[in-house]
């Protein structure tokens, strides 16, 4: 894995809705709440674990909804069941300490850009020209090749179907992460933060909020 530009935390989509800015201009946001948690539950280190990362735990769940090996994990920094745990690779361990807890507005501001990551949403099984935007055939004047994907390849040579074709699938579900978005407004009072554009995942899906990474800012130009 890759080093993350700083530390960052989980929240939950609560879905989108239209923010007016002081000027007047109208910005589609997504709103991401945050449930208990966004605690330090580890340190890894170099010398213990063989790379540097920071365990975090969020969102607070009952004790029989865990297994006691997660619990003991737990137990042993003293804090709260949680569902969640998620590590950051930083280049840096400076300063972060178990049991500790991370606020997003003590870790970023508005007007920063940020990293999402999350599930997107599952489709199901579905066809080429919903998958890959391939183009439909003729409706008309005898043709029945309406939806169908076409030719898949040549003939005796290779006398196969190349691998990576596009074909119809399984679509959606899988990690997806939108980059370089925007933090129009942070809530304290409410505790979200509305954030510029569409995030992956409907309503109540788990999302990853890290700085966005910029090479030559905040990562390595190497």
């Amino acid at each position: 894995m890759s080093f993350e530009a700083g530390i960052g935390v989980m929240g939950t989509k609560l879905g989108m809705m239209t923010y007016f800015e002081p000027g007047g201009k109208v910005v589609p946001v997504t709103v991401v709440g945050f449930r208990e948690g966004n605690i330090v539950t580890q340190v890894k280190t170099q010398a213990t674990d063989g790379y540097d990362a920071v365990q975090v735990g969020y969102r607070r769940v009952r004790d029989r909804k865990l297994t006691k090996p997660e619990l003991g994990h737990l137990n042993k920094i003293g804090a709260i069941p949680m569902r969640h745990l998620q590590e950051f690779r930083l280049t840096s361990l400076e300063g972060f300490e178990p049991s500790q807890k991370l606020n997003v507005e003590e870790l970023f501001n508005e007007g920063d850009l940020v990293d999402v990551s999350g599930n997107s949403i599952g489709k199901g099984f579905q066809g080429g020209i919903k998958r890959h935007n391939f183009k439909r055939g003729p409706m008309t004047h005898g043709s029945k090749s309406h939806r169908a994907l076409g030719s898949i390849g040549a003939g005796t040579t290779p006398g196969r179907v190349y691998k990576g074709k596009k074909m119809p699938g399984r679509m959606g579900g899988t990690k997806t992460k939108i980059r370089k978005l925007k933090i129009v407004k942070i809530d304290t009072e409410l505790r979200v933060v509305m954030i510029n554009g569409a995030v992956p995942g409907k309503p109540g899906n788990l999302l990853r909020i890290t700085p966005a990474k910029i090479v030559g800012k905040n990562i390595p130009k190497n």
